[in-house]
């Protein structure tokens, strides 16, 4: 059983900067933190792939008169959709028949027929000759509906024709989890992606691990505080490989280093294969960093090595945190804070993501053995998930601007107080 943290990150919306076109230049969120009572936590697995226990939201209006929607905000999917069908689970949902700016799209349309072809599962035609979409996750959940055209709103900002999924069926591993929406928010490179659709040539996030603050923005970040950004270009292929999305945001991972020591892995561990499987992708869905399994016992057992003078392990081969992680550790209950652990950094061509201190291990609540607390490695095992590749969670995201430009295909990485940047936008909680 997955246990989950108490929290849900929610962006909610604010518009302060002036717009000179119909559409902003520049578009400032801030991301916001709010605190559940315990019993208010679900109690599996996200519905949507590795999206465990936190989920970046946005809330918006969409439709003609406009309908308050929240869309989970994720670069590792393309198509937006909204709920359009209510269920006794279900505490919001967009009404389709309420807004006048609401049109299906036909089968015979050029939306339906060739933008639609980065979709994991192909489109087809249902009774009433409108496009029909499936969308399937790795945990096995899936939901499905028409695709349409509709006016979402982002402040002052009108988006008309926007595309995306009316969806009236499916099935979840986490109704809970799904209560709290009405959708998603899909910000890969696809087409008709909500970030490609809008227009934006690049949007960055920034993500605080001291307070409730964070910033989402659409467009340049052209602010003095801010270093320059060390960037990473994406991996691109041309031909077509069934397990390499090529939409996602795919970057090439070339080795890892724990402190000062670099794990003695060759370099192609970390290339796809020929079948595209071992792609390193960024996930604002995803909430920790998972490694394919000979990478991921490298890391575990060097972990392991520099920290077994200040750390006791758990030695409980039936416990898996959260499906993935077998690495933990029993930390007194009276011990004030953790003791000093190694950086462990992500090597790419021409950025690193370093991750230290607190952030390198999750308390597991509720769980005591022998008057220690658990605290588990927070980087896990693909291949106990069942996924063919490397994922680099929000969670070692924190405390860094991650611009993710769409017009030069590239990431953009630079430390920065996530807390102290909300504050000088005007953002601070």
């Amino acid at each position: 059983m997955l246990i989950l943290l108490p929290f849900v990150l929610l962006l909610q919306l604010l518009t302060t900067l002036c717009f000179s076109a119909p559409k902003p230049e520049t578009l400032i969120l801030p991301l916001k933190t709010q605190t559940l009572p315990q019993g208010y936590l679900p109690k599996s697995t996200n519905k949507l792939s590795f999206h465990h226990n936190v989920t970046l939201t946005i809330s918006l209006s969409v439709g003609s008169p406009p309908q308050q929607v929240t869309m989970v905000l994720d670069t590792g999917s393309e198509l937006s959709w909204l709920r359009c069908k209510k269920a006794p689970n279900f505490n919001f949902v967009f009404n389709p028949l309420a807004s006048k700016s609401y049109s299906p799209v036909p089968c015979s349309s050029p939306v339906c027929r060739t933008r639609t072809s980065d979709f994991p599962n192909p489109v087809s035609c249902d009774p009433k000759k409108l496009c029909h979409a499936i969308l399937s996750y790795a945990d096995g959940s899936s939901i499905e509906g028409n695709l349409a055209l509709e006016t979402f709103n982002l402040g002052s900002s009108a988006q008309p024709g926007t595309i995306f999924g009316c969806m009236d069926s499916g099935s979840s591993s986490n109704a809970d989890e799904d209560a709290k929406t009405t959708g998603l928010m899909g910000m890969n490179r696809g087409s008709l992606s909500f970030v490609t659709q809008m227009g934006f040539p690049k949007f960055s996030y920034c993500i605080s691990d001291r307070d409730s603050s964070g910033i989402l923005l659409f467009g340049e970040a052209k602010f003095g505080w801010l270093k320059p950004l060390n960037y990473t270009p994406l991996v691109q292929i041309s031909t077509p490989l069934p397990y390499f999305d090529r939409v996602a945001y795919s970057v090439q991972l070339e080795g890892i280093r724990v402190g000062g020591k670099v794990l003695p892995l060759p370099k192609s561990v970390f290339v796809p294969d020929h079948t595209g499987a071992g792609q390193t992708m960024v996930d604002s869905g995803t909430q920790f960093t998972f490694l394919l399994g000979p990478v991921y016992t490298a890391l575990k057992n060097e972990f392991a090595q520099q920290t077994k003078p200040v750390l006791k392990t758990l030695d409980d081969p039936n416990f898996v945190f959260q499906g993935a992680m077998d690495l933990c550790f029993q930390v007194p209950t009276n011990r004030p804070s953790l003791p000093e652990l190694p950086a462990v950094t992500l090597m790419f061509r021409g950025a690193e993501i370093s991750v230290s201190g607190e952030r390198l291990l999750y308390r597991v609540a509720g769980m005591v053995r022998g008057g220690n607390q658990v605290y588990c490695f927070t980087y896990g095992n693909s291949d106990l998930l069942g996924i063919e590749a490397f994922v680099i969670g929000h969670y070692h995201q924190q405390n860094l601007w991650m611009e993710f430009d769409l017009e030069k295909s590239r990431v953009g990485v630079a430390e920065v107080r996530c807390d102290l940047a909300g504050q000088k936008l005007g953002l601070g909680a």
